[in-house]
C-alpha cells in the first residue's frame, strides 16, 4: 500500500502557490494605488473636478470589462443586487469622490496616510459583526499608536499647508467607506465570479456618481482631455488602478480574506510620499514622516504580536 505524505500533497502545494501569488499581487496593487494619489493630483491641477476624474476612469474600466464579460447582468436575488449597490457606493463613488476631493484640499501624502487606516477600521468592523474575529489587545495597542500617527499627520506639520481639517476628514471618510467595501465583498465572493463582481461594482459606482456630477457648478472643457498628461493619467487610473487592481483585489480577498488583503494598504503611503516628492515637488513635514512611521509601525506591530501570541 502506498502512503501519501499530506505535507507534500499537490493540493497543499497548490494552495501555498495561490497564497504567495495573492500576496505578490496585493503588493503590486498597493504600489499602483500609492501612485494613483499623485496621478489624481496631476489631473486636479489640470482643471478636472473630483467627480469627473472618478467617472472618466471608471467608465473606461467598465466599458473594457463589459466587452470581456457580458453574459450575465442581474444578480441571483434582489438582496444580492442591493449588496452590489453597496459595493458600488462604498468601493466606488463615495470612496473615490471623497478621496479625490480630499486630494484637492490637502496634501496627497496626508490623504494616502489617513486612508491607510482602512485595514484597521476593517478589523474593528469585522470584530463588531463576527464575535470570533474581535481584535485582541495587541491590535488595540497598535491602533492607539496608529491614531497618534494620524494626529501627527493632521496637526504636526510646519506651516498652514499641513492643517487641512476638511480634506483630512474626507480622507478618513474614504477609509471607512473602503472598509465597508472589503466586508461586503466577503459575503458576495463565494457566489459570483470575480469578473461579475467587479463589473457590477463599477456599474453601480458610475450610476451613484451621476447625482454628484449634476451638483458640480461647472465642468472642465473637453479639450483638456486632449492633453497628453491628462489622458495618460486617466488611462493609468482606469486600466491599471481600477480595472486590473479591482480584479486582483477581489481574487485576493477570496484567497487571503478581507483583513489580510487590505493590510497591503500599509505600503501605500510610502509610495505616495516618494512620488509626491519626486513628481509634484511636495515637501513632507516632520509630522508627515513621523506619522508615517507610527501608522505603519503601529498597525504592523499589532498584527505581528497577535500572530506571535496565537502560535503559543
Amino acid at each position: 500500500m502506498i502512503s501519501i505524505d499530506s505535507n507534500n500533497s499537490p493540493n497543499r502545494d497548490s494552495n501555498k502557490s495561490s497564497t504567495m501569488l495573492a500576496h505578490a499581487c496585493m503588493l503590486c496593487t498597493a504600489i499602483v494605488w500609492g501612485l494613483s494619489f499623485v496621478s489624481t493630483s496631476v489631473l486636479t491641477r489640470n482643471g478636472l473636478h473630483p467627480v469627473e476624474i472618478y467617472l472618466y476612469r471608471f467608465i473606461l474600466a467598465y466599458l473594457i470589462l463589459l466587452a470581456i464579460s457580458h453574459r450575465y447582468f442581474r444578480a441571483y436575488t434582489w438582496r444580492d443586487e442591493f449588496l452590489f449597490l453597496i459595493l458600488g457606493l462604498s468601493g466606488g463613488s463615495l470612496y473615490f469622490i471623497t478621496e479625490n476631493i480630499a486630494i484637492a484640499r490637502t496634501e496627497v501624502a496626508n490623504v494616502s496616510l489617513i486612508t491607510t487606516l482602512s485595514p484597521l477600521i476593517t478589523t474593528f468592523m469585522m470584530g463588531a459583526l463576527y464575535k470570533n474575529e474581535r481584535p485582541g489587545r495587541w491590535i488595540v495597542m497598535g491602533s492607539i499608536i496608529a491614531a497618534v500617527g494620524v494626529a501627527l499627520v493632521v496637526f504636526g506639520g510646519e506651516g498652514e499647508a499641513s492643517f487641512n481639517p476638511v480634506g483630512d476628514l474626507l480622507a478618513l471618510a474614504a477609509a471607512v467607506s473602503f472598509s465597508i467595501y472589503s466586508i461586503v465583498i466577503k459575503k458576495i465572493n463565494p457566489t459570483y465570479s470575480t469578473w461579475f463582481i467587479t463589473r457590477k461594482t463599477f456599474f453601480y459606482g458610475i450610476i451613484t456618481a451621476l447625482p454628484f456630477l449634476a451638483m458640480e457648478p461647472e465642468h472642465a472643457p473637453m479639450e483638456v482631455l486632449l492633453r497628453t498628461e491628462v489622458w495618460g493619467n486617466i488611462a493609468f487610473l482606469g486600466l491599471v488602478c481600477s480595472l486590473t487592481a479591482y480584479l486582483i483585489l477581489a481574487l485576493s480577498i477570496k484567497v487571503l480574506g478581507p483583513i489580510t488583503a487590505s493590510n497591503y494598504l500599509y505600503a501605500q503611503p510610502i509610495v505616495t510620499m516618494i512620488a509626491g516628492i519626486v513628481i509634484l515637488s511636495q515637501p513632507v513635514s516632520w509630522g508627515g514622516w513621523t506619522g508615517c512611521v507610527l501608522i505603519i509601525g503601529g498597525l504592523w506591530l499589532g498584527e505581528a504580536l497577535t500572530r506571535r501570541s496565537q502560535r503559543r
